[in-house]
């Protein structure tokens, strides 16, 4: 039965090798030797420009020289990557907090660094930390998001993945693996379900996994499928008793037990622990939009649009030349489409399409079935032109609405704008998308474009609203614009 079961889900009776254990390391040396790296160079480079003497003593006394204080800054600074836990299992692979933790490392060290140079009276050269800092950090962040993508890579074949007991009732297990085959990037794979029933396997979003029966043995469960991680379910009807059996159970630090609440697409950031008398508590923040968010999304999307607006002004003549010699009709196309709080205005895109396109919609979306949906879309559209779809394809079209993100009518990312036709079929959760101003690009069109349904785009639209940063901003416009350049089969 244990060897059936362990062939079943693919797995070796003894615990896999610790990927993480490997990654770390990696991570880390490349971390040492950006750090090392910049900060020499920025010494080296810095005191040659002007003029001075590489190693010369700090404040031009005493004992103590820049190599020294170099050194210093270097340990220092892996220091704080270690203490600020940017490495921790908790952030690597996914979502912004790795990269926050190593952007608050270089912050606090320099804030440091600044304060004991004051308070002991000793200058250090200023230009030497503004560039060795921002340099740092810029390229960390960028080693981070290559050994990211090499994770990510591995998870999608299979590796370097936590493999996942899950205890729960049929409904809530299935959409625990659901959500979890879906993402596969999280390094999360189900290899065993407990909980109420006698079946002999479980399947659910096309997964299929053995069912090992009610919880009574969590060690004899963990040593059939090799999972190093018990995830219980909101609704397991376990008692704090055996969850905290459950517990006492699993080797410290190799294996871990996770909670489940009944709270979906839920940001971090919203979300605190608060032990109250043994209790622990989860705070959910209600999503709200502050004067300061609202003016560092505004000044983000202003300094954003307008430097693109110079910067990509040649592009936009070749393609205005190139949509005028390819169809007859305007080069720009102007729509209306619904804004934020409904408010409508005035869209721009190159054109794609023949000139009356909108004549035709209706028609083609009652023949396809989809004209009762709020997300219109057309299978192989004969109204786009052969130079539209070559734009569609790599968003070029897109590329006026810095105009309407400049002047305020959109923003840099959020759910996209639609239709009033499309608008009209929303219900209450849809109408939570109007919260924002609509995007040029938004967290579904970084994550499956048109092959995502619109339930899917909606929950990812949600996600986005009530779970705002800057820095999430930052992460899809990079996405944004990978996808321009490599659009994928998905993008039509």
């Amino acid at each position: 039965m244990v060897t059936e079961t362990l062939a079943h889900v693919g797995v070796r009776p003894r615990a896999a090798l610790d990927w993480y254990a490997s990654y770390r390391r990696a991570v880390w040396l490349s971390d040492t030797l950006i750090v090392t790296g910049v900060v020499f160079l920025t010494q080296y480079i810095w005191f040659t420009l002007t003029g001075e003497p590489v190693s010369r003593p700090v404040d031009d006394i005493g004992p103590v020289t820049y190599t020294w204080l170099s050194v210093t800054l270097i340990v220092a600074w892996l220091g704080s990557l270690a203490i600020s836990g940017s490495r921790s299992s908790r952030f690597v692979g996914l979502g912004t907090g790795e990269y926050r933790k190593v952007i608050a490392a270089a912050v606090y060290l320099f804030a440091t660094l600044a304060i004991v140079s004051y308070l002991t009276s000793t200058p250090v050269s200023r230009g030497y930390l503004l560039v060795a800092f921002p340099l740092g950090t810029v390229l960390l962040l960028i080693s981070r998001a290559l050994w990211r993508r090499r994770l990510w890579a591995s998870r999608r074949s299979g590796g370097a993945m936590a493999r996942v007991l899950v205890i729960g009732d049929d409904q809530e297990s299935a959409r625990i693996i659901a959500e979890l085959s879906r993402t596969p990037e999280a390094g999360y794979r189900v290899v065993g379900v407990s909980g109420p029933g006698t079946r002999s396997d479980f399947t659910a979003a096309g997964v299929n996994v053995p069912f090992l029966g009610p919880v009574e043995d969590v060690d004899r469960m963990l040593a059939m499928t090799g999972a190093d991680t018990v995830i219980v379910a909101s609704d397991a009807a376990l008692s704090v008793e055996k969850v905290r059996a459950i517990s006492w159970q699993l080797e410290a630090g190799r294996q871990h037990l996770v909670m489940v609440p009944k709270l979906t697409d839920i940001g971090g950031p919203r979300m605190h622990m608060r032990p109250v008398a043994g209790l622990p508590l989860v705070h959910v923040e209600t999503p709200r939009y502050t004067g300061r968010q609202r003016f560092v999304k505004r000044a983000f999307d202003v300094a954003g649009s307008g430097a693109l607006l110079v910067v990509l002004a040649p592009v936009f003549l070749v393609l205005a030349l190139l949509v005028k010699a390819s169809s007859s009709g305007p080069v720009f196309y102007r729509q209306e489409r619904i804004g934020q709080e409904g408010r409508p205005f005035g869209m721009f895109k190159f054109r794609s399409m023949i000139p009356n396109a909108d004549d035709m919609l209706q028609k083609l979306l009652d023949e396809q079935g989809a004209g009762d949906k709020p997300l219109f879309k057309i299978e192989n559209d004969p109204r786009i032109t052969p130079i539209g779809r070559i734009l569609r394809k790599h968003s070029l079209d897109e590329f006026p609405q810095l105009i309407n993100v400049f002047k305020g009518d959109m923003s840099l990312v959020g759910p996209r704008p639609q239709r009033k036709e499309e608008v009209a079929f929303y219900d209450s959760a849809a109408e939570r998308r109007l919260i924002v101003k609509p995007g040029m690009s938004g967290l579904w069109q970084v994550s499956g474009r048109s092959a995502l349904s619109w339930d899917e785009a909606l929950r990812l639209d949600l996600y986005y609203v009530e779970n705002w940063t800057l820095l999430g901003d930052v992460s899809i416009l990079f996405r944004t614009f990978k996808a321009v350049l490599a659009p994928g089969e998905t993008a039509h």
